[in-house]
């Protein structure tokens, strides 16, 4: 199918064509160029936090200044980058044409909710910036976010801004899915990122409102001093973490989950096989979401709740790796006896498994009561959470970053550099991370800008946080790889043939080189799964048979 002359980089000219456009497409790069920003913002603010923390003593930030950075580069990182970076990208751009939709159900709802997100970015730099600095860590967790700055109302009033973007573009998938799939595209033929678009878009419509609502609280508190979560005003400061976890645990899968649906088409593409227990793949997605609803207190076992109650999170905790452990087995399978193709793609899913895999491994650890009392609070649990976080969602951002780019901007990046970036980011991921864990175990606290005091006790927490520094700089020189040679690829790279990785879903097989602006020139007919390879292999030749 040829380029044509409409595509939807072209068929509209003009700042406002994008600044006012309906198209699922351009909202998805309107998301790319916002989450890019931020998240080059949270890189260099992670990078003030590793330099601080990489010698004893004061090195280049004061408490307050340590304090502030920290809480910012939380704020960013998770709630304008991580948590709306795949859906906002990704399921924008790949989800209509994936189910052989022109566009999504409501696609000014769709702009909107991109506005809706740059007006509560806009609100949260600016109060940090001019309104007061905050320093009360990302989770504004009360009695002290009560009393803190007015910056805190700029931050909580953003939150609840950011948040109608999340529950906006999770309805609008979730009507998506059901109401706009091309005849013969059943359940059962749907491709696996879908399924994980549509489970995330349950939980953000389920679960964002829980964070609305307790942002507002938070704010009535502060500006009318009603007590509701400070104890000085009769309130109940644990009363914040429930509401708080309620929310931020299925969050949690609002990040990983569109990751997870990436590493599934990832693995059937460039292991020319199809996708292992594709139903069971489907249904855990659904099942996570569920199961994300109910395990918010085990963030809370040292928080005063009930021996019970605790018990009863423990058991729920170690449920949830269920699901997620038949994703990790399944994509397994799917590499057994494929034709496993090592493009740059893969190889960050492959980076996934492992990363992931260690991530959930350490979740499981910190779900246990015992181990949870020691390891509460301190390096382990950072190590956990980015092993989660970056190593899972933005890793999987990544990896699909790369899979989709020649179908975004209808141009190949170098190989090679691709190659050379992952194994940086790998590499200064692990040196970063993987030294917290033994910190952790040894019992170094978290969100301490200086350790001087704990030396002479513990005497490795030096070396340890050094080596742990010294990583992030390689981690920080690969990802500036990337976005070095995506930018020169835009301008220089070759052009991408329609389908350059053989694959067998609907943006590969009936689009041009780019997407035209409507997606399709007539609606498509489904006949067969996503993952049939039988048709491919005039891309890769047959199949070694063993």
């Amino acid at each position: 199918m040829s380029e044509g002359s409409h595509n939807y980089l072209s068929a509209r000219k003009g700042l406002w064509s994008w600044l006012a456009t309906t198209d699922h497409k351009r909202i998805g790069i309107l998301y790319a160029m916002a989450c890019g920003t931020f998240f080059l913002l949270g890189g260099i603010l992670a990078t003030f936090v590793r330099t601080e923390l990489g010698t004893p003593g004061e090195t280049i930030l004061d408490q307050d200044g340590y304090n502030q950075i920290f809480t910012l580069h939380g704020v960013v990182m998770v709630f304008l980058v991580i948590i709306p970076a795949i859906p906002g990208i990704l399921g924008n751009f790949v989800l209509p044409i994936q189910i052989g939709a022109k566009d999504v159900a409501f696609p000014r709802l769709n702009l909107a909710s991109w506005y809706l997100f740059i007006a509560g970015a806009l609100m949260a730099v600016f109060g940090w910036l001019f309104v007061g600095n905050v320093d009360t860590g990302w989770t504004f967790y009360t009695p002290y976010s009560s009393g803190a700055s007015n910056a805190v109302l700029w931050l909580t009033s953003a939150v609840f801004v950011a948040g109608f973007a999340s529950i906006f573009t999770g309805l609008n998938f979730i009507v998506t899915v059901h109401k706009m799939r091309a005849p013969g595209m059943t359940w059962n033929r749907l491709p696996l990122f879908v399924w994980a678009i549509y489970a995330t878009g349950i939980v953000q419509v389920l679960a964002t409102p829980v964070i609305g609502i307790t942002m507002v609280l938070l704010f009535l508190e502060k500006l009318m001093q009603i007590g509701i979560f400070d104890p000085a005003l009769g309130g109940d400061p644990v009363l914040f973490q429930h509401f708080f976890w309620f929310y931020s645990h299925p969050a949690v899968y609002i990040m990983i989950l569109p990751a997870m649906g990436i590493i599934s088409d990832l693995m059937g593409t460039f292991s020319r096989q199809q996708v292992s227990g594709y139903t069971f793949i489907a249904l855990s997605s659904v099942a996570i979401a569920f199961l994300g609803f109910l395990v918010w207190g085990h963030h809370m076992f040292v928080a005063g709740q009930s021996a019970l109650s605790s018990i009863i999170f423990s058991m729920l905790t170690f449920l949830i790796g269920i699901p997620t452990g038949i994703k990790v087995f399944n994509w397994v399978a799917t590499m057994y006896k494929g034709s496993v193709w090592l493009r740059t793609p893969m190889i960050y899913a492959l980076m996934f498994l492992f990363l992931f895999s260690i991530g959930g491994l350490t979740g499981i650890m910190v779900g246990v009561l015992a181990v949870d009392v020691h390891l509460h609070d301190t390096y382990f649990v950072v190590a956990h959470f980015h092993y989660v976080m970056m190593g899972g969602a933005l890793i999987g951002l990544i990896g699909g970053l790369h899979y989709w780019w020649p179908k975004i901007t209808g141009r190949m990046y170098n190989e090679t550099a691709g190659v050379i970036a992952a194994i940086l980011v790998f590499i200064g991921f692990n040196v970063t991370f993987f030294p917290q864990f033994f910190l952790g175990s040894r019992g170094m606290p978290r969100r301490y800008h200086d350790y001087t005091e704990l030396l002479p006790n513990f005497p490795e927490f030096a070396p340890l946080n050094l080596v742990s520094t010294i990583g992030s700089y390689i981690l920080a020189v690969g990802l500036l790889m990337i976005l070095v040679y995506a930018l020169y690829s835009l301008f220089k790279g070759p052009k991408a043939p329609a389908n350059p990785w053989g694959a067998c879903t609907l943006e590969w097989t009936h689009t041009g080189r780019l997407p035209d602006e409507h997606n399709f020139h007539e609606t498509p007919l489904v006949t067969r799964g996503p993952y049939d390879f039988r048709l491919a292999d005039d891309v890769f030749g047959p199949k070694e048979e063993d």
